[in-house]
């Protein structure tokens, strides 16, 4: 594989000069949740383990949809009193009993503008209805969807060009039922589109290797959404590659298209635009090296190690062997203006080829591109069994707080304690009209100053969770910003001014925007 000089990518970041910040800082608030949420089981729950986070509310405190294995999946309901104050929950009454769930990702599959839920389970899927005050409501067979009876653990969406209706990639594992499984015993992967309102036949997505993790991107800027697709070499163990699928018509990516073979024990993708390119650059977790590629006008390739980024041992501690990535997330944590890097790490149970005592990382962003460990200052090192995880604001003070299912081990809550006063923004574009309501697949341009950043919005990657929140910019010391959409179908609006340090929606308005309080 060829890899891409570190020269490259720091010749690409803004000419702005934007500051350093003090180091990352949480809290843990674990004590206030007000269960015991962990993600337990046999082997069929080795993997799996995610969050879905949503606002249920729209009230700006995001709620928490969190898988648990073989035990009881639970909502758990923002209870947090002001934005700044500490982050309390409690559990959801009469939320629909589910076990044996994987992971979910929240997606507004109707666009009536309230979050559903798409819960991957080891069995049958399953698809909860969203309505006020956090209801939820199973409409799997209302909907057309067949659930199935895999070991479901990825997923992805999107909406196709005069659609209503998302298209949905659903990845699924080891086939249980094969007597001479695990090992190349793969299941089958499907791709579904609509019928009218509602979903339509399983398109087999074959070969399929494994999957733990999809995605779907425009990562070539053509405005053609693909599907990425990461694969566990663990079970295909050989034959198997992580894959690229062109969804119109239905084929895979080739070597010949420069889609390089990359064997991997592909566990989580996580997708952004480091360098302000234009072009996101996606990371894939593993065991050993997490790969990171830089994408250069839809060419990928490895990064340099200089970078920083492959975190293919436990960073502290005297355990030399190979770390197990799970779920990666790009992120700002620290509002610089510049996207970090969380990963999960946690040894698949007891393998001993592999870390038993594998610190996650946190992994903030130089301004030179590089990346720096600064997972143990900031007090989030932990080495429990780490599996999904999600970095959303979750008390309205405009900083990401990070919440972490473990494996065998009760799940994580950390509140962003950043000092500094580095500005920010989030915004919310909305589209009334067309059924994908919350503008999945579209790209919202940031200006402060001389610095533009760029983020897609999707529905997948991770592992095994996923969030439907308001996209966040940090803003480093500016105290402006401007903002534009490229909406689904290709249009850009206007640029138009948007507060700072506020949450704001954006509806098109001809070219412009209409920017309005989102709460």
């Amino acid at each position: 594989m060829k890899a891409a000089p570190l020269l490259w990518l720091i010749s690409a970041l803004p000419a702005v000069a934007l500051p350093a910040t003090p180091d990352p800082h949480f809290v843990d608030r674990a004590q206030a949740l007000p269960v015991q949420q962990i993600y337990s089981g046999g082997w069929e729950h080795f993997v799996g383990g995610g969050v879905a986070v949503m606002d249920c509310m729209h009230n700006g405190y995001p709620a928490l949809f969190a898988a648990g294995g073989a035990g009881p999946s639970r909502l758990l309901i923002n209870t947090t009193t002001e934005p700044g104050a500490p982050i309390t929950f409690k559990v959801a009454d009469g939320f629909p009993a589910l076990t044996d769930v994987t992971g979910a990702y929240p997606i507004d599959i109707d666009g009536d503008g309230w979050a559903d839920l798409f819960v991957m389970r080891v069995g049958g899927n399953v698809i909860l209805k969203g309505g006020p005050q956090c209801s939820f409501a199973d409409v799997t067979a209302d909907w057309g969807l067949d659930p199935g009876d895999k070991w479901t653990t990825a997923f992805s969406a999107t909406w196709d060009a005069g659609q209503t209706w998302p298209t949905i990639a659903i990845g699924n594992y080891v086939d249980r039922k094969n007597p001479n499984g695990p090992f190349f015993a793969c299941d089958t992967d499907f791709l579904v589109r609509p019928d009218g309102r509602k979903f339509g036949v399983k398109i087999p997505l074959t070969p399929s290797f494994c999957t733990l993790s999809m995605l779907i991107s425009d990562w070539r800027r053509n405005g053609e959404r693909d599907l990425r697709v990461a694969n566990d070499r663990q079970y295909y163990v050989k034959g198997g590659y992580e894959q690229m699928w062109h969804l119109d018509p239905l084929r895979q990516f080739t070597e010949a298209e420069g889609w390089d073979h990359v064997s991997l024990w592909g566990m989580g993708i996580a997708s952004a635009d480091l360098s302000g390119t234009g072009y996101p650059d996606v990371m894939t977790t593993s065991m050993g090296d997490q790969l990171l590629q830089i994408n250069t006008k839809g060419a990928l390739a490895a990064a340099p190690y200089a970078i920083g980024t492959y975190a293919q041992r436990p960073f502290k501690g005297d355990d030399g062997r190979p770390s197990t990535g799970w779920h990666a997330e790009f992120a700002d944590v620290d509002n610089a203006g510049r996207m970090d890097l969380f990963i999960a790490k946690g040894n698949v149970d007891q393998m001993p080829s592999n870390a038993s005592k594998d610190p996650n990382n946190l992994l903030m962003q130089n301004p030179d591109g590089s990346f720096v460990e600064k997972a143990d200052v900031a007090g989030i090192a932990t080495t429990e069994r780490s599996r999904g995880a999600a970095l959303v604001d979750l008390n309205d003070d405009g900083l990401l707080d990070l919440v972490v299912i473990n494996r065998r081990a009760q799940m994580e809550l950390w509140q962003n304690a950043t000092p500094g006063a580095n500005h920010w923004l989030e915004v919310q574009p909305r589209m009334d009209q067309g059924g994908n309501a919350y503008a999945v697949g579209a790209w919202v341009e940031v200006k402060s100053g001389d610095h533009t950043q760029d983020q897609e919005i999707t529905v997948g990657g991770g592992h095994a969770s996923g969030h439907l929140t308001p996209i966040h910019f940090g803003l480093g010391s500016a105290d402006s910003a401007e903002v534009r959409v490229i909406w689904p179908n290709g249009t850009a609006s206007d640029w138009a001014t948007v507060p700072v340090d506020a949450k704001t929606s954006l509806r098109a308005d001809g070219k412009g925007l209409t920017v309005a309080p989102l709460f």
